[in-house]
């Protein structure tokens, strides 16, 4: 005989229908109970048919009163009322079939089957009759254990998410979605499925899917996430419906300070849809195009953690933009239309320095070049100039654009741009930010273009709106930042691809060589915190196995500290190093000097230089530490690590290590004794001086920008 348990939380809408069920159910042998809060008499079921059991209004247990009272929702209530009464415990333990008759009842169903494993369950009598009949006939087969026959389940939400959805009874969902429903298989699967059943209005689908794909990223189901948002995505018959759910998904994890999960699925979505509209509507092509853009180089993906997935597999992660049609156009090399002329020879050399970026690693080349005859140098920072300040704040402007091949936007950069480019000879441009690709949007004419690309923007959209058959130089500050560069960026290879340089920042390292104190010895630096990718926490745990056996270490943390407001990721691990400096500073082994102007100063009592980063160009201030006479500990940056190309490449080998422990073990060789300390240093010191220093490096930079080197004082 089967066992069939039937939870109603509101009055059928079609009785007859019920009773012909029940009717069937008797005739195959099942015996029925019912319960809920709706009496007999109501149900005009005939005590042949079904036993039927109507729940206490008001429960006796002062407990069950207050938890009633405390909650809203009537799908929660009405489960507390059925597991407080013996009568239900009673026929669960018999049940073979558990039937939710409607939406109200979905949350009890689910909490039952939980409790009755072995029991079907499903929503609705039409479901409860097929499983009935199939029992009956022999026919019935579970799959596995509890829960297994998901498809049945997926009836209790899809059904009840529709009404619910419909009706804007959300509180009867909230119960179903709680963490521990979604932490568990049985619920994970259930959801998954639901999101992607047949039937289901895409507006309730949509709705449905992103509630579910928030409170699974909740739970701590990332999983469970990536998985309905695909079930649903699978049954949208619309580009933009899509994309909309996917993208609204995947903002909200950012927001969390995660890595979305979906974070692919919402960028080919976003694509799929610029492609769409791209053979008539471009400007709006170009705006789904941007917006996959920023969610593809969102902060919280490569700035503001310690990993990106750019770093670790560039091609996968750059897939979906390298195949979309919208995106090949905006790349589209355009060329110029007359080659760079060759340097004059009847009049000075016109070099034009522009950047809307950091100024500080220019100081040198400015002072050389405002001093070489030969040469008349000017100087723009775009953030000086009300109106070129505004146009490096449109990048959507520059999408525009190259999509569309014309617009305002660019008509405004042609007229600001045109009398700089009629002026210069040659055009620097410093960082491939906004002035690197509103100078692309025009043609540069015959004046030769040279821009150099740091660290940073390798891993922003900013590289991408540069048209690099314009620029005719690129030079790079390292080897391993040029390779992953080209990796990144297919048009830095090709015949309109520019010439490729590596060429060391400019800095005057004969500045730093000042007299270190004894004391000095035993303090480690890093300069610069302002940043998750410098990771100070690297730094503390250096610190920490070196103090494990001598406490005479310390660490002089150096620069302004992480702002906590630019994203949730950095406020985390801003936290967790403020849990670390709350530990170590009362005892004096961390010091915080903050931003300081004399850092030649600071380094005269700093023994040990680190970096900690997880990502770096080169590290100037690495190799500042190091011409002061301190000794250079650098961690292999976790970014470039194990290429060819890396900071194993950059550094003599003895510098670089993997982990805080082999940090640890060369800075207790370097300290054995004053002697050895101050020997280390020193080789260090003219290491860099003899690789690195302005005096060296200035002669490329003539090379770069006065071939032949005749113009050189």
């Amino acid at each position: 005989m089967t066992h069939v348990l039937i939870v109603v939380g509101e009055r059928p809408q079609q009785k007859s229908v019920l009773v012909e069920s029940l009717r069937r159910f008797r005739d195959q042998g099942a015996r029925v109970a019912i319960v809920g809060d709706v009496p007999a008499d109501a149900l005009a079921v005939d005590a042949d048919l079904a036993d039927v059991h109507q729940l206490a209004a008001s429960p006796n247990d002062p407990r069950l009163r207050r938890a009633l009272a405390r909650t809203r929702q009537p799908s929660r209530a009405l489960w507390l009322r059925a597991w407080a009464d013996p009568w239900v415990r009673r026929r669960l333990r018999t049940a073979d079939v558990l039937v939710a008759l409607d939406t109200t009842a979905v949350h009890t169903v689910w909490e039952l089957a939980q409790r009755q494993p072995r029991a079907d369950a499903c929503n609705g009598i039409g479901a409860a009759g097929r499983i009935v009949r199939a029992r009956h006939d022999g026919t019935h087969r579970r799959t596995g254990g509890a829960w297994d026959g998901v498809s049945a389940r997926a009836g209790i939400i899809a059904r009840g998410a529709r009404r619910a959805a419909v009706t804007g009874a959300q509180e009867s969902l909230e119960a179903a979605m709680a963490p521990a429903v979604l932490r568990s298989q049985v619920g994970g699967r259930l959801w998954r499925t639901a999101v992607g059943a047949p039937g289901l209005p895409e507006r309730v689908r949509v709705a449905l899917a992103y509630r579910v794909h928030v409170r699974s990223v909740q739970a701590g189901r990332p999983g469970l996430a990536a998985a309905t948002s695909a079930a649903a995505a699978s049954r949208m018959s619309g580009r933009k419906s899509r994309a909309e759910l996917l993208t609204r998904e995947a903002n909200h994890e950012l927001e969390t300070g995660r890595v979305p999960v979906c974070l692919t699925e919402a960028v080919t979505a976003e694509l799929a849809l610029a492609d769409e509209l791209l053979s008539k509507q471009k400007v709006r092509a170009a705006k789904s195009l941007y917006k996959a853009m920023r969610l593809l180089f969102h902060r919280v993906a490569h700035f503001d953690q310690l990993t990106s997935p750019l770093a670790e597999r560039p091609a996968e992660f750059l897939a979906p933009l390298r195949a979309s049609a919208t995106a090949r156009v905006m790349a589209t090399p355009r060329g110029r239309s007359t080659p760079a002329a060759t340097p004059p020879a009847d009049r000075p050399l016109r070099l034009l320095i522009m950047t809307n970026g950091n100024a500080h690693f220019l100081r040198e080349i400015r002072q050389r070049y405002a001093e070489t005859p030969g040469v008349e140098l000017r100087y723009v920072h775009l953030a000086d100039d009300p109106v070129s300040a505004a146009l490096t704040h449109s990048p959507a402007g520059i999408v525009e654009h190259l999509v569309a091949g014309q617009s305002e936007y660019g008509n405004r950069v042609e007229e600001w741009l045109r009398p700089h480019l009629d002026w210069a000879d040659t055009l620097f441009v410093d960082w491939c930010v906004a002035a690197a690709a509103i100078t692309t949007l025009v043609d540069p004419g015959d004046t030769r273009v040279v821009m150099r690309l740091h660290s940073f923007e390798a891993f922003s959209y900013w590289p991408h709106l540069i048209d690099f058959s314009r620029v005719d130089d690129l030079v790079f500050v390292s080897e391993h930042l040029r390779d992953f560069a080209t990796e990144v960026l297919p048009t830095l290879t090709g015949a309109e691809a520019p010439r490729l340089r590596v060429i060391s920042n400019a800095m005057d390292l004969h500045g730093y060589q000042r007299p270190k104190d004894p004391s000095a010895r035993f303090t480690l630096g890093l300069i610069g915190t302002s940043a998750v990718a410098k990771d100070p926490r690297w730094a503390v745990e250096v610190l920490r196995q070196l103090r494990a056996t001598d406490e005479r270490y310390r660490l002089l943390l150096v620069g302004g500290g992480l702002n906590p407001e630019a994203s949730e990721s950095v406020r985390q691990y801003d936290a967790a190093l403020s849990a670390d400096l709350a530990e170590l500073e009362p005892s004096g082994a961390v010091t915080r000097l903050g931003h300081v102007d004399d850092v030649p100063g600071v380094l005269s009592d700093i023994g040990i230089i680190l970096s900690s980063s997880v990502r770096e160009s080169f590290h100037c201030a690495l190799v500042e530490g190091a011409a002061s006479g301190a000794v250079p500990v650098a961690r292999d940056w976790p970014f470039f690590a194990g290429r060819a190309t890396s900071a194993r490449t950059l550094f003599p080998g003895d510098w670089v290590v993997d982990s805080p422990q082999q940090a640890a073990a060369r800075i207790q060789t370097a300290t054995a004794s004053d002697e050895v300390w101050r020997a280390e240093g020193a080789a260090a010191a003219t290491y860099v001086t003899k690789t690195w220093d302005w005096t060296v490096v200035r002669d490329d930079f003539d090379e770069l920008f006065l071939p032949g080197g005749d113009r050189r004082g």
